[in-house]
């Protein structure tokens, strides 16, 4: 090589040299953190200061009165995140879509949220239909699902996070409670007419006849958004089961109420729990036709301690003084602040860090309004189980709460 090769190559190396001294020093860093882990190597909607997520529930349909509060909450913790600096220093941004209560729809609108616009991760889903047309999409394109409602468990997915609880963490554990507090030995079982209300039916019949040692004394199903409840109404009547339990869902259970009511079946004769109504249903339903029933939940907005009084005051700011949270309202808030931990955990937006993040074991909450929670590896969370009985007035009464359930998604003995 010649002394002249030498001299060129001396005098380019100086000029860089030169050229990144007189950068400032937050220049150089942001460089040096760029080169070192880009926020995401898959395509995904990231800009140097943005990242786009998409949130996709019912807004119209008979789902809405269910679905509305979700996607409430996910825009609150957006919101929060944002406020304090973003995730990876890029503030959120949303596409939001309407499943519209159709199954189909809900995986059209999830290939386009994953395809099209790309989104880092989707906040959305509501009934376990939804989300069983939802999931071969988000496996196929490796799309990240926070999934926020309870369901019938049996299932685990690399690309859901469930926020929810599953079967162990809320029908088990509601049926132990109203056979040793209510003595009950014989229940009958209603629910809509589809996998999650079928599904956690046949685990409930397996505890109670197996585990239990009681009776299943009737059991029907109604099409989602049936309002015709009066057959049913004189099954009950004829069975006088100690338990009614229920699983209507959405907007059937505002008729559903009402007609036990008209019917003369309240609380003063009646025990009744529900594993479906939460403070989004009272809403519709009117706290006087359902009062001295009960629900298995995880969450109540009437639970006092400090994070929920927080938080039922930001959403209250944001929402109106009128709006009420339920379960699956408060869920699904949880699930930007899991995306969020398991992000900066990774380091970066792309999918399979985020999940192996999220299944390192340690990702939790200390600041959940239900409480403590954190993120198991089966991709469920260990929180606990809350009977509340609900009151005129549309709130509920906490009357039961377990300890901390570790999630068992795969129970044996109920598959």
């Amino acid at each position: 090589m010649s002394d002249k090769s030498d001299n060129r190559r001396s005098w380019g190396r100086r000029k860089v040299v030169q050229a990144i001294s007189a950068l400032p020093l937050g220049i150089i860093l942001a460089s040096q953190l760029s080169w070192a882990a880009p926020a995401t190597t898959t395509g995904q909607a990231v800009t140097d200061d943005t990242v786009t997520v998409g949130i996709l529930h019912s807004l119209t349909g008979t789902m809405a009165i269910s679905e509305t509060g979700a996607q409430e909450a996910e825009k609150l913790a957006i919101k929060q995140i944002n406020e304090s600096g973003g995730i990876l220093g890029r503030q959120i941004k949303i596409i939001q879509e309407d499943g519209a209560s159709d199954w189909p729809t809900f995986a059209e609108k999830s290939r386009k949220l994953l395809v099209n616009d790309n989104v880092a991760a989707v906040f959305g889903c509501w009934t376990s239909a939804s989300r069983k047309a939802a999931l071969p999409v988000f496996e196929k394109e490796n799309g990240l699902l926070y999934y926020p409602t309870f369901y019938e468990g049996l299932e685990q997915s690399k690309n859901v996070i469930y926020t929810g609880q599953e079967a162990t963490q809320q029908i088990l554990d509601g049926l132990n409670w109203v056979a040793k507090e209510k003595g009950a030995k014989t229940f009958y079982l209603i629910g809509s007419d589809y996998i999650w209300p079928r599904t956690s039916m046949k685990i409930a019949r397996k505890h109670i006849e197996n585990v239990l040692g009681g009776k299943v004394v009737g059991e029907e199903y109604k099409p989602l958004g049936d309002t015709q409840f009066g057959s049913v109404i004189n099954k009950i009547r004829l069975k006088k089961p100690d338990v009614i339990y229920a699983a209507v869902v959405g907007g059937s259970n505002v008729a559903w109420f009402k007609q036990l009511k008209a019917a003369g079946i309240t609380s003063k004769k009646q025990t009744l729990l529900t594993i479906s109504v939460t403070e989004d249903e009272v809403l519709g339903i009117g706290g006087e036709n359902l009062e001295g029933f009960y629900s298995i939940m995880k969450y109540f907005q009437s639970q006092d301690n400090p994070n929920n009084v927080a938080f039922v005051k930001a959403f209250k700011e944001m929402w109106g003084e009128d709006s009420v949270i339920g379960d699956v309202t408060q869920a699904a808030y949880l699930g930007p602040w899991l995306w969020k931990a398991a992000v900066e955990k990774a380091g970066t937006f792309d999918v399979d860090a985020v999940v192996a993040a999220s299944e390192a074991g340690d990702i939790e909450l200390t600041t959940a309004p239900e409480g403590y929670v954190k993120l198991h590896p089966n991709h469920h969370l260990w929180s606990k189980a809350r009977v509340g009985m609900w009151k005129k007035d549309g709130q509920a009464e906490v009357v039961y709460t377990s300890e901390l359930i570790e999630p068992d998604p795969f129970p044996e003995g109920y598959q």
